[in-house]
Protein backbone atom coordinates (compact mmCIF):
# COMPACT_ATOMS: atom_id res chain seq x y z
CA UNK A 1 0.00 0.00 0.00
CA UNK A 2 1.29 3.31 -0.88
CA UNK A 3 0.95 6.73 1.12
CA UNK A 4 0.00 9.61 0.06
CA UNK A 5 0.66 13.35 2.28
CA UNK A 6 -1.91 15.82 1.87
CA UNK A 7 -1.90 19.52 3.12
CA UNK A 8 -4.87 20.28 3.99
CA UNK A 9 -6.72 23.49 2.54
CA UNK A 10 -10.36 23.01 4.04
CA UNK A 11 -12.65 20.56 6.57
CA UNK A 12 -16.23 20.11 6.29
CA UNK A 13 -17.98 20.49 10.20
CA UNK A 14 -19.83 17.41 10.10
CA UNK A 15 -22.91 16.70 12.35
CA UNK A 16 -20.87 13.41 13.70
CA UNK A 17 -17.93 15.72 14.58
CA UNK A 18 -20.55 17.99 16.78
CA UNK A 19 -21.88 15.18 18.66
CA UNK A 20 -18.07 14.27 19.16
CA UNK A 21 -18.00 17.78 20.34
CA UNK A 22 -20.62 18.23 22.82
CA UNK A 23 -21.69 14.59 23.74
CA UNK A 24 -18.50 12.85 23.46
CA UNK A 25 -19.73 10.30 21.09
CA UNK A 26 -22.34 9.74 18.00
CA UNK A 27 -24.75 6.71 18.13
CA UNK A 28 -22.86 3.73 19.58
CA UNK A 29 -19.39 5.16 18.55
CA UNK A 30 -18.08 6.57 22.23
CA UNK A 31 -15.02 8.62 23.20
CA UNK A 32 -12.37 6.35 24.53
CA UNK A 33 -8.86 8.48 24.27
CA UNK A 34 -8.18 11.67 22.39
CA UNK A 35 -8.99 12.08 18.35
CA UNK A 36 -8.60 14.65 15.73
CA UNK A 37 -12.09 15.32 13.78
CA UNK A 38 -12.25 15.76 10.52
CA UNK A 39 -13.07 13.80 7.67
CA UNK A 40 -14.92 16.00 4.62
CA UNK A 41 -10.95 17.20 3.98
CA UNK A 42 -9.78 18.54 0.44
CA UNK A 43 -6.40 19.62 0.02
CA UNK A 44 -2.93 19.30 -2.24
CA UNK A 45 -0.73 16.66 -2.74
CA UNK A 46 2.23 17.27 -0.35
CA UNK A 47 4.86 15.18 -2.00
CA UNK A 48 5.66 12.41 -4.77
CA UNK A 49 4.39 12.22 -8.81
CA UNK A 50 0.97 14.10 -7.33
CA UNK A 51 2.83 16.96 -5.69
CA UNK A 52 0.74 19.96 -5.84
CA UNK A 53 -2.64 18.44 -7.26
CA UNK A 54 -5.83 19.54 -5.19
CA UNK A 55 -7.64 16.27 -4.13
CA UNK A 56 -10.31 15.17 -2.20
CA UNK A 57 -10.01 12.59 0.50
CA UNK A 58 -11.92 9.43 0.37
CA UNK A 59 -12.15 8.87 3.94
CA UNK A 60 -12.26 5.58 4.60
CA UNK A 61 -10.11 2.65 4.28
CA UNK A 62 -12.03 -1.08 4.00
CA UNK A 63 -10.32 -3.89 4.92
CA UNK A 64 -10.66 -5.32 1.71
CA UNK A 65 -11.52 -8.77 3.00
CA UNK A 66 -13.95 -9.13 5.46
CA UNK A 67 -17.69 -10.86 3.95
CA UNK A 68 -19.19 -7.01 3.19
CA UNK A 69 -16.22 -6.17 1.34
CA UNK A 70 -15.93 -9.58 -0.60
CA UNK A 71 -20.19 -8.66 -1.03
CA UNK A 72 -19.63 -5.55 -2.94
CA UNK A 73 -20.51 -3.44 0.28
CA UNK A 74 -17.25 -1.89 1.96
CA UNK A 75 -19.52 0.92 3.45
CA UNK A 76 -20.16 -1.18 5.76
CA UNK A 77 -16.65 -2.98 6.17
CA UNK A 78 -16.84 -4.71 9.59
CA UNK A 79 -13.12 -3.61 9.87
CA UNK A 80 -12.97 -0.42 7.95
CA UNK A 81 -10.59 2.90 9.18
CA UNK A 82 -12.54 6.23 8.72
CA UNK A 83 -10.92 9.87 9.43
CA UNK A 84 -12.00 10.87 12.94
CA UNK A 85 -14.27 7.74 13.75
CA UNK A 86 -13.98 6.38 17.80
CA UNK A 87 -15.90 3.15 16.06
CA UNK A 88 -12.44 0.89 16.74
CA UNK A 89 -9.80 1.22 19.20
CA UNK A 90 -7.37 2.54 18.97
CA UNK A 91 -9.36 5.69 17.33
CA UNK A 92 -8.91 6.66 13.52
CA UNK A 93 -7.42 10.25 13.78
CA UNK A 94 -9.65 12.63 11.89
CA UNK A 95 -8.55 15.39 9.24
CA UNK A 96 -8.36 18.47 10.90
CA UNK A 97 -5.11 19.02 10.42
CA UNK A 98 -2.32 20.90 8.83
CA UNK A 99 -1.20 17.88 6.90
CA UNK A 100 -2.40 14.26 6.82
CA UNK A 101 -0.88 11.02 5.00
CA UNK A 102 -3.52 8.65 3.78
CA UNK A 103 -3.67 5.46 1.33
CA UNK A 104 -3.36 6.96 -2.24
CA UNK A 105 -6.16 4.48 -3.29
CA UNK A 106 -8.25 7.62 -1.24
CA UNK A 107 -6.83 10.44 -2.83
CA UNK A 108 -8.95 11.74 -5.53
CA UNK A 109 -7.65 14.47 -7.86
CA UNK A 110 -10.50 17.06 -8.89
CA UNK A 111 -12.60 17.37 -11.78
CA UNK A 112 -11.76 19.84 -14.01
CA UNK A 113 -13.45 22.90 -12.62
CA UNK A 114 -14.42 21.79 -9.52
CA UNK A 115 -12.87 24.45 -6.72
CA UNK A 116 -11.33 23.22 -3.22
CA UNK A 117 -13.83 24.87 -1.66
CA UNK A 118 -16.87 23.59 -3.23
CA UNK A 119 -15.17 19.68 -3.10
CA UNK A 120 -15.27 19.89 0.27
CA UNK A 121 -19.15 18.80 0.18
CA UNK A 122 -18.15 15.45 -1.48
CA UNK A 123 -18.07 13.59 1.56
CA UNK A 124 -21.80 14.43 2.71
CA UNK A 125 -22.61 14.52 -0.65
CA UNK A 126 -21.85 10.57 -1.43
CA UNK A 127 -23.15 9.61 2.00
CA UNK A 128 -26.87 11.80 0.27
CA UNK A 129 -26.14 9.84 -3.08
CA UNK A 130 -25.88 6.36 -1.00
CA UNK A 131 -29.16 7.25 0.60
CA UNK A 132 -31.00 7.85 -2.73
CA UNK A 133 -29.59 4.49 -4.21
CA UNK A 134 -30.46 2.31 -0.80
CA UNK A 135 -34.10 3.59 -1.60
CA UNK A 136 -34.18 2.18 -5.28
CA UNK A 137 -35.35 3.62 -8.39
CA UNK A 138 -36.43 7.59 -7.29
CA UNK A 139 -36.79 9.04 -11.08
CA UNK A 140 -40.42 10.14 -11.28
CA UNK A 141 -41.33 9.27 -7.95
CA UNK A 142 -42.48 11.91 -4.91
CA UNK A 143 -39.86 11.70 -1.88
CA UNK A 144 -40.76 12.74 1.77
CA UNK A 145 -36.94 14.08 3.29
CA UNK A 146 -37.14 14.64 7.26
CA UNK A 147 -34.76 17.25 8.32
CA UNK A 148 -32.92 19.98 6.62
CA UNK A 149 -29.64 19.68 7.98
CA UNK A 150 -26.46 19.75 5.36
CA UNK A 151 -27.18 15.82 5.08
CA UNK A 152 -30.63 16.37 4.11
CA UNK A 153 -30.56 19.49 1.71
CA UNK A 154 -27.85 17.17 0.23
CA UNK A 155 -30.12 14.37 0.05
CA UNK A 156 -32.75 16.69 -1.95
CA UNK A 157 -29.98 17.72 -4.47
CA UNK A 158 -29.41 14.37 -4.99
CA UNK A 159 -32.38 13.02 -5.14
CA UNK A 160 -33.12 15.79 -7.70
CA UNK A 161 -30.28 14.83 -9.43
CA UNK A 162 -31.39 11.25 -9.68
CA UNK A 163 -34.95 12.47 -11.33
CA UNK A 164 -37.42 12.86 -8.53
CA UNK A 165 -40.31 14.48 -9.89
CA UNK A 166 -41.43 16.38 -6.28
CA UNK A 167 -39.36 16.45 -3.23
CA UNK A 168 -40.81 17.61 0.07
CA UNK A 169 -38.69 18.33 3.17
CA UNK A 170 -39.86 18.77 6.73
CA UNK A 171 -37.93 20.60 9.56
CA UNK A 172 -38.62 22.78 12.58
CA UNK A 173 -36.56 25.46 10.93
CA UNK A 174 -37.44 28.01 8.98
CA UNK A 175 -34.27 28.86 8.17
CA UNK A 176 -33.29 25.22 7.38
CA UNK A 177 -35.97 24.87 5.22
CA UNK A 178 -34.65 27.11 3.28
CA UNK A 179 -31.56 26.09 2.71
CA UNK A 180 -33.97 23.03 1.48
CA UNK A 181 -35.16 25.68 -1.37
CA UNK A 182 -31.66 26.41 -2.19
CA UNK A 183 -30.97 22.18 -2.53
CA UNK A 184 -33.94 22.24 -5.19
CA UNK A 185 -36.79 20.94 -2.62
CA UNK A 186 -40.47 22.08 -3.60
CA UNK A 187 -42.39 22.12 -0.97
CA UNK A 188 -41.22 23.20 2.76
CA UNK A 189 -43.46 22.07 5.24
CA UNK A 190 -42.73 23.16 9.29
CA UNK A 191 -42.99 19.71 11.19
CA UNK A 192 -44.83 20.51 14.24
CA UNK A 193 -47.42 22.16 11.85
CA UNK A 194 -50.03 19.41 11.85
CA UNK A 195 -51.91 22.15 9.89
CA UNK A 196 -49.55 23.13 7.20
CA UNK A 197 -51.07 23.05 3.83
CA UNK A 198 -47.97 21.04 2.38
CA UNK A 199 -48.26 18.04 3.96
CA UNK A 200 -48.53 15.38 2.00
CA UNK A 201 -51.35 12.42 1.76
CA UNK A 202 -48.66 9.83 0.79
CA UNK A 203 -44.96 9.46 -0.62
CA UNK A 204 -43.28 6.71 -2.84
CA UNK A 205 -40.71 7.41 -0.72
CA UNK A 206 -39.03 9.14 2.32
CA UNK A 207 -35.46 9.39 3.68
CA UNK A 208 -35.52 10.27 7.42
CA UNK A 209 -32.74 12.53 8.02
CA UNK A 210 -32.96 13.94 11.25
CA UNK A 211 -31.86 11.56 13.39
CA UNK A 212 -34.85 11.57 15.76
CA UNK A 213 -37.32 8.99 16.43
CA UNK A 214 -40.09 11.31 15.71
CA UNK A 215 -39.18 11.99 12.02
CA UNK A 216 -38.78 7.85 11.35
CA UNK A 217 -42.62 7.79 12.38
CA UNK A 218 -43.27 10.63 10.14
CA UNK A 219 -41.85 8.70 7.34
CA UNK A 220 -43.42 5.46 8.14
CA UNK A 221 -47.39 7.05 8.65
CA UNK A 222 -46.72 8.68 5.31
CA UNK A 223 -44.87 6.22 2.71
CA UNK A 224 -46.94 4.51 0.53
CA UNK A 225 -48.12 0.88 0.76
CA UNK A 226 -45.41 -0.57 -0.35
CA UNK A 227 -42.65 2.22 -0.20
CA UNK A 228 -39.29 2.30 0.55
CA UNK A 229 -38.30 4.16 4.54
CA UNK A 230 -34.50 4.80 4.88
CA UNK A 231 -33.42 5.56 7.61
CA UNK A 232 -30.16 7.68 7.49
CA UNK A 233 -29.72 9.97 10.19
CA UNK A 234 -27.88 8.29 13.30
CA UNK A 235 -30.44 7.55 16.23
CA UNK A 236 -29.55 8.26 19.97
CA UNK A 237 -27.95 5.03 21.26
CA UNK A 238 -30.22 2.57 22.92
CA UNK A 239 -33.63 1.78 21.51
CA UNK A 240 -35.47 3.87 19.72
CA UNK A 241 -39.77 3.77 19.15
CA UNK A 242 -41.40 3.21 16.21
CA UNK A 243 -44.22 2.21 14.54
CA UNK A 244 -43.82 -1.05 13.55
CA UNK A 245 -46.66 -2.51 13.02
CA UNK A 246 -47.48 -0.07 9.80
CA UNK A 247 -43.76 -2.04 8.32
CA UNK A 248 -45.99 -5.12 8.92
CA UNK A 249 -49.82 -4.04 7.53
CA UNK A 250 -48.99 -2.01 4.94
CA UNK A 251 -45.55 -4.18 3.88
CA UNK A 252 -42.59 -1.06 4.32
CA UNK A 253 -39.00 -1.33 3.58
CA UNK A 254 -37.41 -0.13 6.31
CA UNK A 255 -33.68 0.00 4.89
CA UNK A 256 -30.55 1.76 6.86
CA UNK A 257 -27.82 4.08 4.79
CA UNK A 258 -24.49 4.21 6.34
CA UNK A 259 -21.34 6.23 4.64
CA UNK A 260 -20.68 5.33 1.17
CA UNK A 261 -18.30 3.96 -1.43
CA UNK A 262 -18.03 4.44 -4.82
CA UNK A 263 -20.61 7.68 -4.60
CA UNK A 264 -17.47 9.74 -3.88
CA UNK A 265 -16.30 9.83 -6.93
CA UNK A 266 -19.84 10.36 -8.45
CA UNK A 267 -19.97 13.33 -5.97
CA UNK A 268 -17.50 14.75 -7.43
CA UNK A 269 -18.20 14.56 -10.92
CA UNK A 270 -21.64 16.13 -9.47
CA UNK A 271 -20.30 18.82 -7.49
CA UNK A 272 -18.30 19.93 -10.90
CA UNK A 273 -20.85 20.21 -12.79
CA UNK A 274 -23.34 22.65 -10.34
CA UNK A 275 -22.60 25.71 -8.55
CA UNK A 276 -25.99 25.26 -6.47
CA UNK A 277 -24.06 24.04 -4.20
CA UNK A 278 -22.07 27.04 -3.29
CA UNK A 279 -25.09 28.12 -1.57
CA UNK A 280 -25.17 25.46 0.80
CA UNK A 281 -21.84 26.72 2.26
CA UNK A 282 -22.62 29.68 5.11
CA UNK A 283 -19.53 30.68 6.34
CA UNK A 284 -15.83 29.80 5.60
CA UNK A 285 -13.88 30.22 8.91
CA UNK A 286 -10.15 30.08 9.64
CA UNK A 287 -9.32 27.22 11.47
CA UNK A 288 -7.87 29.49 14.49
CA UNK A 289 -11.32 30.48 15.09
CA UNK A 290 -12.37 26.42 15.24
CA UNK A 291 -14.28 26.88 18.59
CA UNK A 292 -16.68 29.83 16.76
CA UNK A 293 -16.88 28.02 13.85
CA UNK A 294 -18.55 24.28 15.74
CA UNK A 295 -20.53 26.88 17.19
CA UNK A 296 -21.74 28.50 14.30
CA UNK A 297 -22.34 24.93 12.64
CA UNK A 298 -24.39 23.78 15.70
CA UNK A 299 -26.64 26.39 15.39
CA UNK A 300 -29.10 25.62 12.68
CA UNK A 301 -30.60 28.98 13.23
CA UNK A 302 -27.28 30.56 11.35
CA UNK A 303 -26.14 27.82 9.46
CA UNK A 304 -26.11 24.95 6.75
CA UNK A 305 -22.55 23.86 6.04
CA UNK A 306 -19.85 25.65 7.78
CA UNK A 307 -16.24 24.95 6.69
CA UNK A 308 -12.56 25.66 8.53
CA UNK A 309 -9.63 26.95 6.29
CA UNK A 310 -6.60 25.82 7.20
CA UNK A 311 -4.90 27.80 4.39
CA UNK A 312 -6.03 31.20 6.62
CA UNK A 313 -3.44 30.81 9.87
Amino acid sequence: MCWSPSAIRYGGVCGSDLHYWRHGGVGDFLLREPMVLGHEVVGTVAAGPLAGTAVAVHPATPCGVCPECRDGRRNVCRDTRYLGSAARMPHVQGGFAAEIVVPVEQVRPLPDGLEPRRAALAEPLAVALHAVRRAGPVAGRHLLVTGAGPIGCLVVAAAKAAGAAHVTVTDLLPTALGHARTAGADTLVRADDPAHPGWPSEVDVAVEASGVAAGLDTCLRLVRRGGVVVQLGMLPPGRSPFAGNLVVTREIELRGAFRFDTEFDDALALLASQDAFDGLISAVVPVREAESAFALAADRERSCKVLLDFGAV
